[in-house]
């Protein structure tokens, strides 16, 4: 069998239409966009095309929509400058966030910023709301900053009730959406969010290019400087490429998103089952076997300790299985998964993320899970 990839919620696979619509922008219409000749205009017109596909897709207004680098750029100017926009004197986080956002708040709370709070956390690693609530009533001027789908264990947060906590304390909700963001659909006009996020490799798009939902009633300065781009948001010549790739991206997600739930959604389940026929001992990290409460798109699987535990990803690897031993963003680093080190999970036990995609098959699976219970029988 040729390689496997199982390694979804690092980066997807391009799309092969996603390409064919890029490669016109990199052979043909090459013009600057802030030229006001025909080559310009013409690239002009591509990428306010593709800002109107992405909020057309998101039911908002394309002057809601800027274009970045990926999500960790969107992350960073939606907290930075809502943070000196609005007064912001206090965040609320949890310990599983992405290091895009953890890193950002505890950078600015050792700038003495902001003061910082951790809303607690249950044994499942979901938010506890009432701390939430309790959090919020106690300190006014509140940036809070959720994921909506972990990208190691794949919890969901209740985007509805924690959108209404904020609005009713008058604080500013700030959602990385990265790993939901062509899985999942995202109304704004009814979801009550001021900021959220998406990052084109995690659909079937291209690497490098990502965008920031910002509310219009909730008007920020730019992070980056140096243009007019961006409707003078954000400085730089555009990665025109990039974002009519994402655009496109975005488009197939929507229109095939139905049916490739239902199949992923069947592959993760399939896993599961044979995991746990196959493998005595084997648990499930955060609620990632729980197809309700978590992404359908990440399964975190924690197997029995072994005295070749510090080698199980290398010899996945060997059997030509990718996959994660948490967010690609530490891979290889020693210092640990922070999402399983915040749920207690046993650092003696392997922890593997397997993430699937449309492109996935059940015979993969299967072969996956034959692989998993020689390495761990030994």
């Amino acid at each position: 069998m040729n390689r496997i990839y199982l390694d979804n919620a690092a980066t997807t696979p391009i799309d092969r239409a996603v390409i064919d619509a890029m490669l016109p922008l990199m052979e043909t219409n090459f013009g600057n966009p802030s030229s006001i000749h025909g080559h310009g205009r013409e690239v002009r017109s591509a990428i306010e095309r593709a800002r109107k596909t992405i909020a057309g897709l998101l039911n908002t207004s394309p002057a809601e929509i800027t274009f970045t680098s990926g999500g960790t750029e969107a992350d960073n100017m939606a907290i930075v400058r809502s943070i000196e926009k609005f007064e912001i004197t206090h965040a609320i986080t949890s310990r599983l966030e992405h290091h895009a956002v953890l890193h950002t708040l505890e950078y600015l709370a050792g700038k003495g910023k902001i003061k910082l709070s951790f809303v607690a956390l249950d044994e499942k690693g979901h938010i506890d709301l009432t701390h939430l609530e309790e959090l919020l009533r106690d300190n006014p001027k509140t940036l809070v900053s959720l994921m909506h789908g972990n990208n190691e264990i794949g919890n969901l947060l209740n985007m509805d009730k924690v959108g209404q906590l904020c609005e009713d304390y008058g604080a500013i909700f700030h959602s990385d959406t990265v790993q939901t963001m062509g899985h999942y659909r995202h109304d704004l006009q009814q979801l009550k969010v001021d900021f959220l996020v998406g990052a084109a490799h995690k659909f079937h798009g291209p690497k490098g290019v990502g965008f920031l939902y910002i509310n219009a009633k909730n008007k920020i300065q730019p992070l980056i400087h140096g243009g007019s781009q961006e409707r003078n948001m954000r400085g730089g010549t555009e990665n025109v490429y990039g974002v009519v790739g994402m655009a496109k991206a975005l488009e197939i997600a929507y229109a095939g998103m139905d049916e490739h739930r239902k199949h992923v959604e069947g592959l993760k389940e399939r896993m599961i089952t044979k995991l746990r026929q196959n493998i005595e001992g084997i648990e499930f990290n955060g609620d990632s076997d729980n197809l309700e409460k978590s992404l359908y798109t990440v399964l975190n699987v924690s197997f029995p300790r072994s005295d070749e535990g510090d080698m199980f990803l290398f010899n996945l690897d060997i059997n030509k299985i990718s996959a994660s031993g948490g967010s690609a963003c530490t891979s290889g680093t020693d210092i640990g998964s922070h999402v399983l080190s915040a749920l207690n999970v046993s650092p003696e036990r392997p922890s593997v993320r397997f993430s699937f995609s449309k492109y996935n098959t059940t015979e993969e699976i299967d072969f996956v899970v034959e692989k998993l219970s020689e390495l761990v029988t030994g």
